[in-house]
């Protein structure tokens, strides 16, 4: 791969086409199973070339899906205008074949405007969003956590009327309690913007949308699920067997804590990953293909600082 000459995409970047893809609920979008998401290495302390590298590597096979939000980084802001360049530089010949998603509600500048689901914050942060990735609108704009405060309609109300202005095609929501999924899907669907996704946590360590009903919920309403984290943030690898590796996210990500990493939990992901090698597989493989496997799942979310871990998750569709 040269990343000195100009990016043009590979001419078989779909031959998987029928493996690749599932449809997102009841909607006309297809998405494929694994996505790439942002929300590590591609901040400002991240190298662009590495970052070319893998977006390249990604699209050249299919993902198409390019998952973000307004505070991933480090600093906030910091990957979307790493996206906004790999756009311009890269991809803007081909935005109409990319689905690019990003989400507001976690806190992104100082006040009381800055943070939560306000129509106020929800309106200024994808004004930015947009700003800083170069686009003129979204695939789909999240409401990225449930504010307790807020009245749910003024949200959604919100999410109503950044697609009406054509700034997101679709909306989605994260990390929301089953009740207040429930209300945004009746709530966005009588106003003619239905749910397109939702979007939370789960894996083999953290099953709580299973648990709660909100997968059922979503493959018995139409919409679709995308799971972030599959991996628990590199726990369900090999990594963590013998130990905390010293270039480990464990080491220094303020996510992922070493108290976390308890012997229990280590006794369990040495049987885990026992049990996929007994089936030729790696522990990475039988997570990736137990979050597939499961009723109502459109996607798995991926975050990758190597090509080679691209390449090696991209099995677990085959």
């Amino acid at each position: 791969m040269n990343l000195r000459e100009p990016y043009i995409a590979s001419d078989h970047r779909y031959d998987n086409e029928e493996k690749m893809y599932r449809r997102c609920g009841r909607s006309g979008v297809m998405l494929p199973k694994i996505s790439l998401g942002f929300w590590h290495n591609f901040g400002y302390d991240d190298p662009y070339t590495r970052c070319r590298a893998i977006t390249h590597y990604a699209f050249d096979h299919g993902i198409t899906h390019f998952d973000l939000a307004n505070n991933y980084g480090p600093p906030y802001g910091a990957g979307e205008e790493t996206f906004g360049r790999l756009m311009d530089e890269d991809f803007r010949s081909y935005r109409d074949e990319l689905f690019i998603a990003t989400k507001a509600g976690y806190d992104m500048w100082p006040g009381p405007y800055g943070n939560w689901g306000s129509r106020k914050y929800m309106f200024s942060s994808l004004n930015q969003s947009l700003k800083r990735m170069r686009l003129d609108y979204v695939d789909l704009f999240y409401s990225h956590r449930y504010d307790p405060e807020t009245p749910l309609e003024e949200t959604l109300q919100a999410l109503v009327d950044i697609v009406r202005q054509g700034k997101a095609l679709y909306v989605g929501i994260s990390r929301w309690p089953l009740e207040a999924l429930k209300t945004a899907k009746t709530y966005l669907e009588a106003h003619d913007v239905p749910l397109l996704i939702y979007q939370g946590r789960l894996n083999l360590i953290d099953r709580q949308p299973q648990e709660e009903g909100i997968l059922d919920y979503c493959a018995d309403n139409g919409i679709g699920f995308i799971s972030f984290s599959p991996l628990a943030q590199g726990l369900l690898t090999e990594k963590y067997l013998n130990g905390i590796p010293a270039d480990s996210r464990m080491t220094h990500s303020a996510y992922l804590k070493p108290d976390c990493l308890t012997p229990e939990l280590v006794e369990r992901l040495r049987r885990m990953s026992n049990e996929a090698k007994e089936e030729g597989k790696t522990l990475s493989d039988k997570a990736l293909e137990w979050v597939l496997q499961q009723r109502g799942i459109t996607s798995v979310l991926v975050g990758v600082s190597k090509v080679e871990q691209m390449e090696r998750n991209l099995k677990a569709i085959n």
